[in-house]
């Protein structure tokens, strides 16, 4: 019998409407048998997520000021819900521990976890399905580096005595028992944790989106859907800004190999996106996604003979290193070095970042552009096509857009285009014409 785990985000389970919503969803397959549960999201435009406002009473309580009102309105979200989907149902000793939490100051980190921890609570009680506490199967270490073998046998081992449960999303235990919660994504984090120690054939991410699209909806108009998508795909498309699930999550699935589908709660007929761990199926498309941002600057370094100079690069992104800035493309020629980095990470070292170059390789010259962006332009069908960079650079062209970097993977899966950031709208929308329309 196959086995399906599902996580729910914040917006699919804001109220008891969506949870009803989501219990339908639940209950419609035997086989999805484990939930991966997120805090309250935002019901309407103007509201706050549940997360949000225990994070405003941390910030109230440890600066001494009182957080009687937002507490109550935290709790209040909760019984709302409580009461709406006529639940026999009290949290009054959990709040109350929260509060005290919150007058001893006993972490931020635990104090963001209570809104997964209860409406996971809540969520169990409404399947009807055991609640595993996230704490006892989530584990990190000293460092607080995520413990991933000690936490797939723990989690194994549990969820091999609950045939139906939900679990918290979003946090862990530290070796000393407190609680610590994951930096980005957490709670899709968390559902592929579980995913993959349950040996799923499944991992259903459900938001408030039907997949993946092409392209940003805010930059080309009505995008067409990505069916199908690899891992490495997505790897590409999320360094580039592409973020409805978030990088860091898929690892735990893509060790395993086990299939992502990205679904709708609102629209749970749309059969979303499908990310696996590669498709030996025809390609219909050379061209997966188009994803881009900007930000960005380029320190170009100029020597003759520097390619025959011992250690020349290595030198350059020393100095880059040691200001403690990660480089993100790296396209040179026989006497030019150009090192792409985020604007935003050079600003107030630019200077001592020149100065140590110039120590460390003595260039000829070196000089520094900004207000790029970067497109990369991603798809495993771009390996058989041939022509595929004519046709990005001819549109561009087309386009009246001056290509100021060009950088291939060795993959020949992605194409990575650097252009005016005045000119990222424009380009954008004249690479995916091309392939798409």
């Amino acid at each position: 019998m196959s086995l399906k785990v599902l996580k729910f985000g914040g917006t699919s389970l804001a109220d008891a409407e969506h949870f009803r919503q989501v219990a339908n969803i639940i209950k419609s397959e035997p086989e999805r048998r484990y939930v991966v549960a997120s805090a309250p999201g935002k019901r309407y435009s103007s509201d706050i997520k549940v997360t949000d406002m225990l994070y405003k009473c941390y910030e109230l309580s440890i600066n001494e000021e009182s957080v009687d009102e937002i507490f109550e309105e935290i709790c209040e979200r909760y019984n709302s819900i409580i009461r709406d989907l006529e639940l026999d149902m009290d949290l009054s000793e959990a709040y109350a521990k929260i509060r005290l939490s919150l007058a001893h100051n006993s972490g931020r980190d635990y104090i963001a976890s209570r809104g997964e921890y209860l409406n996971a609570m809540i969520l169990a009680k409404y399947l009807g399905f055991d609640f595993i506490d996230a704490k006892k199967v989530i584990f990190f270490n000293d460092d607080g580096s995520f413990d991933a073998e000690k936490t797939n046998n723990t989690m194994k081992e549990y969820l091999s005595r609950h045939t139906y449960a939900v679990i918290p999303g979003f946090y862990g235990s530290m070796p000393n028992g407190t609680i610590k919660t994951f930096s980005r994504g957490g709670s899709d984090i968390t559902g592929s944790i579980v995913a993959r120690a349950a040996s799923a054939s499944l991992y259903e991410n459900w938001t408030d989106v039907s997949g993946f699209l092409m392209a940003d909806p805010r930059v080309v108009p009505d995008p067409k859907p990505i069916d199908v998508i690899t891992y490495k795909e997505l790897r590409e498309l999320s360094y580039m800004g592409a973020t409805v699930l978030h990088e860091d999550s898929i690892f735990p699935v893509r060790y395993s190999k086990i299939p992502i589908n990205v679904r709708n709660t609102n629209r749970p007929e749309d059969k979303g996106t499908m990310i696996v761990p590669q498709d030996d199926a025809a390609v219909g498309s050379i061209v997966t996604g188009i994803a881009g941002k900007s930000g960005f600057s380029t320190i170009s370094v100029e020597k003759d003979m520097m390619n025959s100079e011992l250690g020349f690069g290595r030198r350059v992104l020393q100095v880059i290193e040691e200001a403690g800035i990660s480089f993100e493309h790296l396209p040179s020629g026989i006497d030019t070095l150009s090192v792409v980095l985020s604007s935003k990470e050079l600003a107030g070292k630019r200077a001592d970042i020149m100065a140590g170059i110039c120590k460390a390789v003595n260039p000829d010259n070196i000089y520094v552009e900004e207000n790029l962006a970067l497109i990369a332009v991603v798809g495993r069908g771009m390996v058989k096509a041939k022509g595929t960079s004519a046709r990005i650079f001819a549109a561009l062209a087309a386009a009246d857009v001056n290509i100021r970097m060009i950088d291939q993977g060795s993959c020949e899966m992605n194409i990575i285009i650097g252009v005016d950031a005045n000119d990222y709208v424009v380009a954008l929308n004249a690479i995916y014409n091309e392939f798409v329309k």
